[in-house]
């Protein structure tokens, strides 16, 4: 019998971690002069999130930090992705600074350190301040400016232990998601104009990001974009559907991946817009459009493409819907497309060029994980990670340039609408309790870290 091996080994450079947000997290929301953010406030509306949950204690990681970097290592983990409050640091937004926002910071790193955890920073993960929403929030171009101070500040006050940045996490769920259909704080349903003006000013705030990044960062500091774009799967791997899939990609993010690369808006997506398009000042598009050192990608779920022809696919291909009973998670949006983490990357090197990416989120949300005789079998999340990981290392076989990996979750924490009912970590965290216990997914991953290879 002849025996087969397939070897699944990452690079030696290439990064595993786990990533979590400050908002979803902390706790403490109005502790120690933090501001209040648009998700402390539209959590107390009644009927927009799941339970009338809140922020305010979270994961106490706000307190607990220490034992969670303690456990962290414990695994393994050598590489976190989290994110500075912006309310914490500037409670108005771009007020007065608050010290003890930047000292507990400090505080937080210098655990970090103590366990070795590098840091990967996004300054911004959907905790607008509160009083800046009230002065027009996404919609204004004042948010840019403010964004511009914050950014300034955190790069100055950390860069002697952050080296990793990123400046915003997925341009399109804080904008559409917010302004558009209104299901994310701060709940707002305006027309595609406005929400298109908003994709803007995110954009005008990642070159501000990259800006402070240049000029306060010092040696070795690296910055880049998380965007969770709309990825495009093939239904055949032939060079036609592979085509329509590709030209389908580029349509769909032609407004902020295709107009940062672009050094503009495309034509097409400027007739597509029509009466709805975006306006920009001169120079905007200078700021936007630095270089930056990486693209980081959260990749969870696809659009299947094929080639089509004819007056109904003008752009020559058709995007496919799911059967009613296609695998997903219980998050609804969750569909279960492993490819999407192999075309996602594939696409952005081809379309634009990019040298390095990162998957800086993939992960999978379930409402009932209980603990049971002190573990918690989450065989579901296993499966999902070990089978993106496959196309992951496919990728990189096939001249990807992906450099790292972060799961999502770390630990059970406060889903956004959905409360404390959908659970995304691999460390199970009970809500009265704050105990927390590490599921079978979080073993899986502490021994591919430690191998390097999948299993």
């Amino acid at each position: 019998m002849t025996t087969f091996t397939y070897s699944s080994n990452f690079p030696e450079t290439f990064v595993f971690g786990v990533a979590a947000a400050s908002a979803q997290i902390e706790g403490a929301a109005f502790a120690d002069g933090k501001g209040e953010s648009v998700w402390d406030h539209f959590a107390r509306i009644p009927g927009k999130v799941v339970g009338g949950d809140n922020l305010d204690v979270a994961c106490d990681h706000y307190n607990r930090f220490d034992e969670d970097f303690a456990l962290m290592a414990s695994l393994g983990v050598k590489h976190y992705r989290l994110s500075i409050a912006w309310p914490r640091i500037y409670p108005k937004g771009d007020d007065q600074l608050n010290q003890a926002g930047l000292d507990f910071y400090h505080r937080l790193f210098a655990s970090m350190a103590k366990h070795g955890i590098t840091p990967w920073v996004t300054m911004f993960h959907w905790d607008l301040p509160q009083a800046l929403e009230e002065k027009g929030g996404w919609t204004s171009r004042a948010t840019a400016d403010a964004f511009r101070i914050y950014a300034d500040t955190i790069v100055k006050a950390f860069s002697s232990v952050v080296k990793n940045w990123i400046t915003l996490n997925e341009i399109r769920c804080f904008t559409v998601l917010g302004y558009g259909t209104g299901t994310k704080a701060p709940g707002r349903k305006e027309s595609d104009a406005v929400v298109n003006q908003t994709y803007h000013v995110a954009l005008l705030c990642h070159g501000h990001g990259v800006a402070a990044v240049r000029t306060h960062g010092g040696p070795g500091a690296r910055v880049g974009l998380t965007d969770n774009c709309d990825v495009a799967v093939p239904v055949t791997e032939t060079p036609a559907d592979i085509a329509a899939a590709k030209a389908w990609f580029s349509d769909k993010n032609a407004h902020i991946l295709g107009a940062i690369h672009g050094k503009g808006y495309s034509e097409y997506y400027l007739q597509r817009e029509g009466a709805n398009a975006p306006s920009w000042e001169a120079g905007d598009f200078d700021l936007i459009s630095q270089p930056t050192d990486f693209l980081g990608l959260n990749i969870y779920t696809a659009t299947y493409i094929r080639a089509a022809s004819g007056e109904a696919f003008p752009r020559g291909y058709e995007a496919l819907k799911l059967p009613a009973n296609y695998p997903r998670a219980d998050s609804v949006w969750l569909n279960m497309i492993p490819q999407a983490i192999y075309w996602a990357p594939r696409m952005c090197q081809e379309l634009y060029e990019h040298k390095s990416i990162y998957i800086t989120e993939n992960g999978c949300g379930y409402d009932v994980e209980p603990v049971e005789n002190g573990e918690v079998i989450d065989l579901h999340r296993r499966d999902y990670v070990r089978n993106h990981l496959r196309e992951v290392h496919r990728a990189i076989s096939d001249g990807v340039p992906i450099d790292g990996y972060f799961l999502w979750s770390f630990i059970d924490n406060y889903e956004w609408e959905d409360g404390y009912a959908r659970r995304f970590g691999i460390v199970h965290c009970d809500f009265k309790t704050q105990v927390r216990t590490p599921k079978l997914s979080a073993r899986y991953y502490s021994r591919v870290m430690q191998e390097r290879k999948i299993l």
